[in-house]
């Protein structure tokens, strides 16, 4: 084994000896080969917000600000959104190929997996491995995001800045095992079990096992992408898919998710069109007991234009029924509005790229309730007063 001169002088004057240089040198060989093609990645997300009309102190009834609902939304100020740091090792083209991904999300709009009720800080960390079975089965083992959603956990990937409310009433991580299946170049399925889960919108605990160890979460999927000879529409997807939770307890009875989206090309080939549908039924009379049908659906339909390499506009909306989920419930598992309710939403946001590595953009929301008014706040009597609500927001997004 060859030393290099700085390891031969010091083994000369007895500081170290050639055997231990040479286990050492293994060592970190070893670990060069097994770090040769891990990557860290990441981003930084802020924002700015502006809701018009909501400058009544203290803007809020029962201590919770009067916004709408959906995930992560904010009142007027400026806001630090989240930080999310990932470790990947992929894996080979080998048919026993295995890798990991680590990813830690932090901040208030950070979507984590809680263990005990404690913030662990984890949104994802699995070990993925490849068996050699047909045309290969992929595995994903730990904390893992959901099978579900047209938007992802990761906002660089959203098309807007805001979230639906079809994101808000969907799981977001599992904890357990999900399996993989390229059947061809256009149909891949996907299968998995997993610890019972928060019936809408929040993670599962890591190993947060119901009281009976039977009651887990069963999903499936089936993704469908359009071949090249399909001219055009080449690449479309197609994905359906439903999951199954018993829940965690009383306070969690489960639910049933049920999606359907797709991404379409069009003949304009700047111009791309999706769209996606949501249900989710509450087991047992949802959170508070009731008898009665607890069960909410949404449908959303997104456009991208994309002008330039840098710029894009991209529009989104959105119809909720909360009509057949109960008042009480809907204050627990979903409050994008207050109480059994219909709401509208519809977006529009442009993106330009001006810096290298960072997504920069300009929203416009309105919000719009049928029956009830969910926004706003009375100073004297403390309820919400008004039906619409709009926001502007800035947002920047640093990737690394």
């Amino acid at each position: 084994m060859k030393f290099n001169k700085w390891t031969v002088g010091l083994a000369a004057v007895g500081v170290v000896s050639l055997a231990s240089a040479a286990r050492a040198d293994e060592k970190m060989s070893s670990l060069q080969t097994a770090l040769s093609n891990t990557t860290i990645s990441g981003y930084v997300d802020t924002a700015a917000t502006w809701r018009p009309g909501t400058d009544v102190n203290p803007n809020t009834v029962g201590g919770v600000p009067n916004v709408p609902g959906y995930s992560f939304a904010k009142n007027d100020g400026f806001s630090l959104n989240a930080v999310d740091i990932a470790i990947d090792k992929p894996e080979d083209d080998s048919p026993w190929a295995a890798g990991y991904h680590v990813e830690w999300m932090v901040g208030p709009d950070a979507v984590v997996a809680t263990s005990t009720g404690a913030n662990t800080g984890i949104r994802q960390a699995y070990v993925t491995l490849r068996t050699p079975v047909g045309n290969g089965l992929d595995w994903k083992v730990g904390v893992w995001d959901t099978i579900v959603g047209y938007e992802s956990n990761s906002d660089p990937l959203n098309p807007n800045y805001t979230r639906s409310y079809a994101y808000t009433m969907e799981p977001t991580t599992h904890t357990g095992v999900l399996a993989t299946y390229k059947i061809n170049d256009m149909l891949t399925v996907q299968a998995g079990i997993a610890d019972g889960s928060n019936v809408a919108g929040g993670p599962g605990g890591v190993n947060g096992v119901s009281a009976i160890e039977s009651q887990k979460a069963y999903m499936g999927d089936v993704q469908f992408t359009a071949p090249d000879s399909a001219g055009w529409a080449k690449g479309a997807t197609m994905t359906m898919a439903i999951i199954d939770s018993a829940g965690q307890g009383a306070a969690d009875p489960g639910s049933t998710s049920f999606y359907a989206g797709m991404t379409l090309p069009t003949p304009v080939s700047m111009l791309k069109i999706g769209s996606c549908f949501d249900y989710l039924d509450i087991h047992n009379g949802g959170v508070t007991g009731n008898n009665g049908n607890d069960s909410v659906w949404n449908i959303a339909f997104y456009s991208t234009i994309q002008a330039t390499d840098k710029l894009s506009f991209n529009l989104r909306a959105e119809y909720l029924s909360a009509a057949d989920l109960s008042a009480a419930d809907a204050g627990v598992i979903l409050t994008p509005v207050y109480g059994k309710n219909t709401a509208e939403e519809l977006t529009a946001t442009v993106q330009y790229n001006l810096w290298a590595n960072v997504i920069s953009r300009a929203e416009v929301r309105w919000d719009h309730t049928e029956h009830l008014n969910g926004f706003g706040a009375n100073a004297a009597a403390g309820v919400p007063f008004r039906n619409n609500d709009f926001l502007l927001a800035l947002n920047l997004i640093y990737q690394f």
